[in-house]
């Protein structure tokens, strides 16, 4: 029992620190946003909700400047106002935009948001053991090693989710009869709207599938439901 005590409080401790995240982030989300209301946005939210079975579907405004999409804790969908901001301008075309709204409504809807708490416990409790054992061969940079390997593996999980997202994005564009052609030209387009120049980080130690990966996978899921569909 004494030896799961440090592996239950990293748990534990993740378990908390996610809570309190969370928290922190509904507050702020809460104060900094208001419910979008753009019309040919909310064309495209409606045939969503139709191909969805709900009534309708609520997107809202976050009051910052960064290039962003999020679903949060709660299952609400934000954009950033940069985002939107860039929409205005016309450097995003209303149907990039709804494949960001379509993205998230897949993390809700496949559950990422809540997983993230498990995971994010789990982590914890992967570096604990890492640093306890890793420690006893190489002291003083075990715990470092330990805090990368389990870096690495948020990395993992976390690019796992984007792909599925992904998938249920494409999915929920297609049925609505917009198609993924404009989930796939704004990820030509995403690099240069955050900011990202010379691609960035390698793949594997990013949060995000590279650009080209992601084009090909929906190309891929493009090609097995023209295999799989009957022509009509």
């Amino acid at each position: 029992m004494l030896k799961l005590t440090p592996i239950l409080l990293a748990v534990g401790y993740g378990l908390v620190m996610y809570l309190f995240s969370a928290w922190r982030t509904k507050r702020d989300l809460d104060q900094r946003s208001t419910e979008l209301a753009d019309r040919p946005l909310k064309e495209i939210t409606d045939r969503f909700a139709k191909v969805l079975g709900v009534d309708r579907i609520a997107v809202n405004i976050y009051e910052v400047d960064a290039v962003n999409g999020l679903a949060a804790p709660d299952g609400r969908i934000f954009l950033t106002r940069g985002f939107y901001n860039r929409y205005k301008q016309g450097e995003v075309s209303a149907e990039e935009l709804a494949s960001v709204i379509a993205h998230e409504l897949g993390h809700v809807a496949l559950g990422h948001t809540r997983r993230r708490m498990i995971d994010f416990s789990g982590q914890n409790a992967v570096r604990a053991v890492l640093a306890g054992v890793l420690g006893r061969f190489v002291p003083g940079i075990g715990p470092w090693i330990a805090g990368i390997v389990a870096s690495l593996l948020a990395a993992r999980l976390s690019r796992q989710d984007e792909y599925e997202a992904d998938a249920y994005a494409s999915a929920l564009m297609a049925s609505a009869g917009i198609g993924v052609g404009p989930q796939k030209t704004l990820f030509t387009k995403l690099e240069t709207l955050v900011g990202l120049k010379g691609g960035g980080a390698p793949a594997w130690l990013m949060s995000h599938p590279k650009t080209a990966d992601r084009i090909a996978a929906i190309e891929a899921l493009e090609a097995r439901w023209a295999r799989e569909l009957p022509p009509e």
